[in-house]
């Protein structure tokens, strides 16, 4: 059988540059991909690169085709499924690999080079921050460079030479790339509008979610992503006062707190803003929930387009969010929220359900007779989690099917989802209207940039309870345990003992690497502000500087700089590529020698070579014969046998001066 050397269309060294191209261009997709779909990727690309080494010969196409099928079968396995983002990525990566174990021509090759270009897209399917762009850039340099590299035949291109000439042709591209970007019709939506599948189910990347069980906002406190940016315009409310409010919970089911169909209706409640209006902007990271996050509580006549308020003053999405959104609002922190509670959200939020928590639900009847008000219950619970040994802990202990009586009369140990939970049920079976809302609390100021980040370690519940009069009003039992979380962060409000991640550190010790953490969060929200941020309105507002307002004129100012950049790329294509001229003394003088000539009207012809043009003249001019005889053969043996000589020098040019017409 015919061994798999590549000799015959691709040198053996730019095979394994193709193999070693492809691995990076792959390695970004190993945390996304199953594990038996990494070791087929290795060892696909391995067992490549000996048959090159080893002369092995490729598989047999039966063999492929079965291995193509398990492929196929194991997508399906581990995804359920073949299509959507990351089962089709699967099987896109899969592919690239099987390509190469059948590579037999110069086709092969270069279906498995572009196939490169087409993988690095599927990237931001998963990540579309900086790093992930710098990656990228890396990657196309380096997949252009082995595109210079297989269109040389005969030998592979020195390894620094064919990436000078992929890096010089990836950035002669960066200006037009960014005229398209800044110039381009902006669409609304998730990347290429494919739905985002990822992950599956109705989770939250950024941590929250439509319901609220113990554990799982403590949960969320490790994690260092980014749920947002703020950018206040004008006054910053101080931590006691910034409150986000996300997903309104008013279901409990014995465990869990959820929101129902109401909570998401379109009807918003009337609100009468009391305070001044407090104006920020946000940028908001994607996950993949309808909701968006506004300082409590925001004001109506300002809100991001295709958002409304929907029934229990949740800021919704008419889709959810996939992308990073910037948006700007006008918040107020005093208010009155639904004066008057219609019969129906009064019946929901008075609702629990049967056969839980009896102990809780005595203790409720017994301070609905002791202190009658609303305003009284609310205060003498607070007093008790102040009085009594709760204690606000990231590792609090399992909680039995009645969680309420459990953390109320046995543990006493809880996060702020046990607090907010237990403090609902005691109010609702007390007779007051209330519900869980959960959101973050807080935000650090970043130490370079005029904002601030809150993260997943950010995230908070509280409740609402409603008075007559005077609406929904927010209360904290977080802190009536815990009020440093409030004022100073979650940091200052746990024990050292409790094992709270680095990035949570803000001791002294820990200086450079908040400055390093500031740093690089001050370039990625430049990076989702200027980048993943530049949505239609952000590209309508930054055109109207230079007087672009509508779609024609972003056209008309795209064609144009489009046309003028393309005819600088091509012109210095065109230099770049240009023969070198020759300055060789000796062509310079023998052009000189024809310029002599030419005024006595004898030109040698294009296909005329330099002997023969000297015979020619000697024939049909004798009277140049001696001189045009001279300087060709002077010409000659300088220009092919004897290379610099300085006698030949002498003896061309005495013979070219002596040429007289």
């Amino acid at each position: 059988m015919k061994s798999a050397s590549a000799a015959d269309y691709l040198h053996q060294t730019s095979l394994l540059r193709l193999l070693a191209v492809l691995a990076l261009v792959l390695s970004a997709h190993v945390p996304t991909l199953p594990s038996w779909e990494v070791i087929l990727l290795g060892a696909g690309l391995g067992w490549r690169a000996l048959a090159s080494l080893r002369q092995w010969p490729l598989p047999r196409p039966w063999l492929r085709s079965v291995i193509v099928l398990l492929v196929f079968a194991g997508v399906f396995a581990s995804y359920g499924r073949i299509n959507g983002q990351q089962p089709g990525t699967a099987l896109l990566v899969a592919m690239a690999v099987m390509k190469v174990l059948e590579m037999r021509s110069r086709r092969d090759v270069m279906v498995t080079v572009f196939l490169m270009y087409f993988i690095l897209l599927t990237h931001f399917l998963h990540s579309q921050e900086m790093w992930t762009a710098i990656y990228l850039l890396v990657c196309a340099v380096t997949i252009t460079a082995l595109l210079v590299d297989v269109n040389h035949p005969g030998q592979a291109l020195p390894l620094r030479r064919s990436v000078e000439i992929g890096g010089r042709m990836v950035a002669l591209s960066v200006p037009l790339a960014l005229v398209f970007f800044v110039l381009f019709p902006r669409i609304p939506g998730p990347l290429w509008g494919l739905p985002v599948d990822a992950g599956g189910g109705g989770a939250s990347r950024s941590g929250m979610s439509s319901e609220m069980a113990p554990g799982d906002i403590s949960e969320m406190i490790l994690s260092e992503r980014t749920a947002f940016r703020v950018s206040f315009l004008d006054t910053v409310p101080p931590p006691r006062q910034r409150y986000w409010r996300g997903p309104v919970l008013d279901q409990f089911d014995g465990r869990a707190w959820k929101g129902s169909a109401m909570s998401q209706g379109i009807r918003k409640p009337e609100a009468r803003l009391e305070s001044s209006a407090i104006s920020y902007q946000v940028i908001m990271e994607p996950h993949r929930g309808p909701w968006l996050f506004a300082l409590d509580l925001p004001d109506p006549g300002l809100l991001p387009p295709k958002t409304f308020i929907a029934s229990e003053y949740q800021m919704m999405r008419g889709g959810n969010v996939n992308e990073t959104l910037l948006y700007k609002l006008r918040s107020h922190t005093r208010y009155v929220l639904q004066a008057e509670l219609p019969p129906m959200v009064r019946r929901v939020n008075l609702g629990l359900p049967k056969g839980f928590n009896p102990q809780a639900a005595e203790l409720a009847r017994q301070l609905r007779e002791q202190h009658g008000e609303p305003e009284a219950i609310v205060q003498a619970v607070l007093q008790k989690f102040r009085k009594e040994k709760f204690v606000y802990t990231l590792r609090p202990p399992r909680l039995g099917r009645d969680s309420v009586d459990d953390f109320l009369f046995r543990t006493q140990r809880g996060f702020c989802e046990h607090y907010s939970s237990s403090f609902t049920y005691l109010m609702r079976a007390a007779g007051i209207p209330a519900r869980v809302v959960t959101g973050y609390q807080g935000g650090e100021q970043n130490l370079l940039g005029d904002y601030y980040t809150v993260r997943d370690a950010d995230a908070h519940a509280w409740s609402e309870v409603w008075y007559e009069g005077r609406g929904w009003v927010r209360i904290d039992p977080t802190s009536a345990v815990a009020p440093n979380r409030i004022e100073r962060g979650i940091s200052e409000a746990l024990g050292a003992d409790e094992g709270l991640p680095d990035f949570l550190d803000r001791s002294g010790g820990a200086s450079l690497r908040i400055r390093l953490q500031a740093q690089w969060d001050w370039l990625d929200s430049q990076w989702n502000r200027w980048v993943l941020g530049y949505g239609p309105e952000l590209q309508q507002e930054f055109l109207q500087r230079f007087g672009i307002r509508d779609w024609s004129g972003m056209i008309l100012a795209l064609t144009v700089i489009a046309t003028t950049l393309l005819s600088v790329i091509g012109l210095l294509l065109l230099r770049q590529f240009a023969p070198a001229r020759n300055e060789d003394l000796a062509v310079r003088l023998w052009h000189r020698a024809q310029r002599r000539l030419l005024k006595a009207g004898i030109a040698q012809r294009p296909t005329e070579g330099v002997r023969d043009f000297a015979e020619r003249v000697s024939l049909e001019h004798p009277e140049f014969a001696s001189t045009v005889q001279r300087a060709a053969d002077a010409y000659l043996k300088l220009r092919y046998l004897e290379g610099e000589s300085p006698a030949l020098q002498a003896e061309l040019t005495q013979a070219v001066k002596a040429i007289r017409a």
